[in-house]
């Protein structure tokens, strides 16, 4: 990664830091907070679904549209919405609203962004940098997000620090949210110090997939798959999981998931290493696989250590497939669609995921035992091996 990153790209990486601090914090509170209001596991799994497959239906839509309104627009108005989306949930309480608010919002479940964010970002930084530097310069963004996720999950114990002081722990946690409002703010202003990204990102007329609909399509519905399985095992339903079966602190959750989450940051920086070696098809199954395998065998350990530790295996391995698939979809669409085929083939990341969640929140409310984990795993692995034989043979045109 001995290349310099543009300013542009610079702005980009430091708003997907910020946008990952506020995942990061809120997705590992955000169950212990719907649980103090009153809500079942099956209504949190509701909320969580509600905003799985509203950043899907809205990703989509600006997605498909994006090239008419211009990147750096979708961008700024996200921005907005996602300020919005904090002072929404520090304010409203009721099931309803918050379900609402949890559909046309931002807020993500787990620090992986999921919303309208990422394909917009990704298209523009595609065109940053040469195809040889993009697996680097996606590493970069990648383990911005990530690793400032960490960080965040780490602040989730400020609120149970606060109680300590006198704090009502629901206002603590409220407090959180307008910081994610905050957080909104401050992207909205990086945005729109980004002259050459409004300037390359005009709008267009002309459908928004054309040379690459073929590909594309065979890409989301793996991707689907993987997003599916991943759905069980979100951040919030780990942390649910993990108070259910071993009754942990948000306080003891919080250092698991800043653990977790830098060892998941600091690995995305082998990833460009790894594609240049064995090319970006093989970089994304072959580190994928093993975090799968111990996902599933977390779900069968007797005691939290144990079931800990295969967590924080899992994490080691299952984002260093994240910048090899990012450049992957960028290199082989033509740069007019690379907005709208980074849409498609994120959305199902939250759509395709969203019945997940539902099906999760049953079986904890059933049993404690961690089937969430285990289907999760199996279909995440059925993902890899589909990926592998449909397209190793499919070359970017770069080479890798």
């Amino acid at each position: 990664m001995s290349f310099a990153a543009t300013r542009d790209a610079r702005r980009l990486i430091l708003a997907r830091a910020l946008r990952g601090l506020g995942d990061g914090f809120t997705s590992v509170y955000l169950a212990a907070y719907l649980k103090l209001l009153g809500f079942s596991a099956f209504q949190i799994g509701a909320i969580v679904t509600a905003m799985l497959v509203g950043s899907a239906v809205l990703t989509l839509a600006v997605g498909l549209i994006s090239h008419r309104i211009g990147l750096h627009r979708v961008l700024l108005i996200a921005a907005l919405l996602m300020a919005a989306t904090g002072a929404g949930f520090a304010s409203v309480t009721n099931f309803w609203l918050l379900f609402f608010i949890a559909f046309v919002g931002t807020m993500n479940p787990s620090a992986g962004d999921v919303s309208l964010f990422l394909p917009t970002e990704q298209a523009i930084l595609a065109g940053e940098v040469r195809a040889a530097d993009r697996t680097s310069l996606f590493a970069r963004y990648s383990l911005a997000g990530s690793l400032f996720g960490a960080f965040g999950a780490l602040m989730s114990g400020i609120p149970a620090a606060l109680v300590n002081t006198g704090w009502d722990l629901q206002l603590a946690l409220r407090a959180g949210f307008v910081f994610y409002g905050v957080l909104g703010l401050i992207i909205l202003w990086l945005y729109r110090g980004m002259p050459k990204a409004k300037a390359q990102s005009a709008p267009r007329k002309g459908p928004p997939l054309q040379k690459s609909r073929g590909i594309v399509m065979r890409l989301t519905a793996l991707f689907a798959l993987d997003s599916f399985g991943g759905g069980f095992v979100i951040d919030s339903l780990l942390v649910l999981w993990l108070f259910l079966r071993f009754e942990f602190s948000l306080q003891t959750i919080g250092v698991v998931f800043f653990v977790a989450r830098l060892l998941s940051s600091l690995s995305q920086l082998v990833s460009p290493r790894l594609a240049a070696r064995f090319g970006l098809i093989n970089t994304m199954v072959f580190t994928h696989i093993p975090a799968n395998v111990f996902l599933v065998l977390a779900a069968f350990m007797p005691s939290a250590p144990w079931a800990v530790a295969f967590l924080l295996l899992r994490m080691a391995f299952s984002s260093m497939d994240v910048p090899a698939r990012q450049a992957y979809v960028m290199t082989v669409v033509p740069p007019e669609e690379r907005a709208a085929a980074a849409s498609v083939t994120n959305v199902p990341r939250s759509l395709a995921s969203a019945a997940s969640p539902l099906i999760a929140g049953l079986l904890l409310q059933a049993s404690a035992f961690g089937w969430p984990l285990v289907l999760g795993g199996l279909l995440k692995i059925t993902y890899d091996l589909l990926l592998l034989i449909q397209f190793r043979n499919v070359r970017p045109a770069d080479g890798q």
